[in-house]
């Protein structure tokens, strides 16, 4: 009987080789995510040349950034700065100022940011 175990072991991992299986990269509860019907999925995608930088600003939804190629830096007022390398996410709180850079004088930084919205809200809200 247990060599029919093994094999059947054996079979059901025959079975699975060749079949992608997800990556967790994070796993976060959030607050302050919208409650109402038709919201919006965005995803988008930016590169940061070095030494660039994003506006000053807050978002009213959490935003989720993803890094492809190299780091992102992000200021968040009151908190230590974060930084995300290639592989790693990070979920930006709602009405938090914050500032994201691209730290390297000679890398690219790529990421993909996506979040869950009301319809037509604004991605983000400029600070001056």
């Amino acid at each position: 009987m247990l060599g029919v175990g093994l094999l059947a072991g054996a079979a059901a991992q025959a079975q699975e080789a060749g079949l992608a299986k997800p990556n967790l990269v994070l796993r976060q509860l959030v607050e302050a995510m919208p409650r109402e019907s038709g919201q919006e999925v965005r995803v988008l995608t930016a590169t940061f040349q070095p030494g660039d930088k994003t506006v000053h600003h807050t978002h009213r939804f959490p935003v989720t950034v993803y890094v492809l190629e190299g780091a992102f830096t992000l200021e968040l007022k009151g908190k230590p700065p974060v930084v995300v390398k290639a592989g790693e996410a990070y979920v930006e709180p709602p009405l938090v100022e914050m500032t994201g850079y691209n730290r390297s004088t000679t890398e690219l930084t790529k990421v993909v940011i996506f979040y869950v919205s009301s319809r037509d809200t604004p991605f983000l809200d400029p600070l001056h």
